[in-house]
């Protein structure tokens, strides 16, 4: 009789535990079944691209169909499980209440955004974890330069062209350092904005930038923002934001209407519906092996997991990185089919060959296999790397094309904020006279 197993989350962890498990079971012997909310996986690395019109939003998503043959793919939010039952609790895209019985479980719902109770930050700020959220970044940025363009006010430009970035990680560091990119390469359009110049402002509550890099390759990437006109400011934290300025913790109010919150990550809220054992940070605890503590059938992997992390002896859990959760995911597949009777089980070994950090402008800093390397050598590094993690030979050739077109015609000023959104057909019956005739015309 053929065994259902459950993957809960389509991020990294979830698609490569499905693909490889395509692969080891055979069909008359395993159903698989993959829950998400989303019918795509989001390449995380190269968000920034997308956020700064380098590269088409498409192409830094994988549709979960194109990749998995024979997995059956419900789009849905997981709610709840029964372990004890074996089921899993999910809801449907269109509201229904949905369970599904499983014999084995892997949860890999990733994480979100790591929010502050910070006066004003839930309502003024925009987050960075997203596709919505990158491309929401991007015409926020148009649309300042628009406003600003046409404006009298001096000071009221000003705030209109100051972008502050909460966060110095990953994402805080090459989210800014593309997007002022971006900036500096339209900002020729607008001849007002040009002469009056833009502000970027980078804040980090700890003592430098970038804690997972060493500090050396730290120290370079803060110097290669400097001089680019970007202030970091370290030790500082946000303090509270409205609709017009921030307020640092240093007690300098810094005039701004876009304030972008990078700083950090945590697991779903919803984790403590799955009766299953958490951490003290609210990821799974899980073996090294990635099964669950104390739960027959079930394993958790990537973000959401406390995997004891080989490189620390287990000491800690592994940092929450698509390298991991991606590698997670191939381990799992070959540990449950294992369980059914195919191999053995093995414990997760990954330890992190090399990191990026990729700073636009043709720099970046990197670190691989103990080798450091900035500026040029370390951006075709990043670049070639991302291109050959990248599933399908398709999607690479496409960010060839995007990166090509880039370097020979510059990138595109136009706000999209309506994409997605467009105007109900309701609000056009004003223009329709009583008799059915339009307005405007003979």
């Amino acid at each position: 009789m053929a065994r259902t197993v459950v993957i809960a989350g389509g991020g990294f962890g979830g698609l490569y535990a499905a693909r490889r498990l395509e692969h080891l079971l055979p069909a008359e012997s395993a159903r698989i079944v993959l829950v998400s909310d989303a019918n795509f996986l989001l390449y995380t690395p190269l968000l920034p691209g997308a956020a700064a019109g380098t590269l088409e939003p498409r192409h830094v998503v994988v549709p979960l169909r194109e990749e998995l043959e024979r997995t059956d793919i419900r789009l849905g939010r997981v709610t709840g499980a029964d372990p004890a039952a074996r089921r899993l609790a999910y809801t449907s895209v269109d509201g229904r209440d949905e369970t599904i019985a499983y014999d084995e479980l892997v949860v890999a719902l990733g994480s979100v955004s790591r929010v502050l109770p910070i006066p004003g930050l839930a309502d003024h700020g925009l987050g960075f974890k997203t596709i919505a959220e990158a491309i929401a970044l991007r015409n926020r940025a148009l649309l300042n330069l628009e406003i600003a363009e046409s404006t009298d006010d001096s000071q009221e430009r000003r705030g209109y062209l100051t972008f502050v970035f909460v966060g110095a990680g990953y994402a805080g560091l090459e989210g800014i350092a593309e997007l002022q990119d971006y900036v500096a390469d339209v900002i020729e359009r607008y001849p007002r904005c040009r002469l009056e110049g833009t502000r970027w402002v980078l804040v980090e509550a700890q003592d430098r930038v970038m804690p997972e890099i060493q500090e050396r390759l730290a120290r370079f990437a803060t110097a290669e923002l400097r001089a680019r006109g970007i202030e970091v400011l370290t030790s500082t934290r946000i303090q509270a934001i409205d609709e017009r300025a921030a307020t640092l913790s240093t007690g300098e109010t810094v005039p701004t209407r876009t304030l972008c919150w990078t700083a950090g990550v945590r697991p779903p809220a919803m984790l403590s519906e799955l009766g299953l054992p958490l951490d003290e940070g609210g990821r799974i605890l899980t073996d090294s092996r990635l099964r669950v503590t104390g739960r027959d059938g079930v394993w958790a992997i990537g973000d959401a997991a406390a995997v004891p992390d080989p490189a620390k002896g287990g000491r800690t859990a592994c940092p929450p990185t698509a390298q991991h959760a991606l590698r997670q995911g191939r381990l799992v597949a070959a540990n449950v089919a294992a369980t059914l009777g195919r191999g053995r089980v093995r414990p997760f070994r990954y330890r992190t060959k090399g990191v990026f950090v990729d700073l636009g402008r043709f720099q970046a800093v990197a670190s691989l296999m103990g080798l450091q390397v900035r500026g040029f050598p370390a951006w075709f590094a990043a670049r070639t790397y991302h291109l050959a993690l990248m599933p399908g030979a398709g999607r690479r050739l496409r960010l060839v094309a995007d990166w090509t077109v880039e370097l020979l015609f510059g990138r595109s000023s136009s706000e999209l904020g309506q994409l997605g959104h467009p105007s109900p057909l309701r609000g056009l019956l004003a223009l329709v006279k009583p008799d059915g005739a339009e307005d405007g015309g003979d």
